[in-house]
């Protein structure tokens, strides 16, 4: 019985941890269980919804660490917002100046078209009179050289 007790306290370093042993493994530099290093902690971003009638622009805590989420997306001052309001604001002018001159170029051209067929429907006219005049003239010489 001795013998059991002896083996029990002098169990190998290499030995099943779960075995229920009461030897202490970190004595000897080893730990039971692995330890995972620990994650560095991160600040919440939040919610980014603003109701529309708020005055409040952005995150209420303005120290932004290099690693808050919030700090990846660009911010834009009021000026740069005016400015990029302008270009678009004039590139809205320049397209619609654009579709103005396309419209009134289409405008012309219509108009030209209209003309031309105006004025070809009345050459028509005055040639299906022309040869009505000429075939009833040519009738009435037709009937008068057979009356001879």
């Amino acid at each position: 019985m001795g013998d059991a007790s002896l083996s029990k306290t002098t169990s190998p370093d290499w030995s099943d941890s779960s075995s229920g042993s009461s030897v202490d493994h970190s004595a000897h530099g080893h730990s039971a269980k692995p330890m995972r290093p620990k994650l560095p902690s991160r600040k919440s971003s939040g919610t980014m919804i603003v109701p529309r009638d708020s005055t409040e622009v952005g995150p209420v805590d303005l120290h932004v660490g290099p690693d808050d989420v919030r700090a990846m997306s660009p911010r834009r001052t009021s000026e740069d917002i005016q400015t990029l309001g302008k270009e678009t604001r004039e590139e809205l002018r320049r397209h619609a100046k654009a579709l103005q001159e396309s419209l009134h170029t289409l405008v012309n051209r219509i108009e030209a078209v209209k003309h031309e067929h105006d004025k070809l429907d009345h050459n028509n006219k005055f040639l299906q009179k022309y040869i009505g005049d000429l075939m009833t003239t040519g009738k009435i010489t037709s009937t008068g050289r057979n009356k001879k």
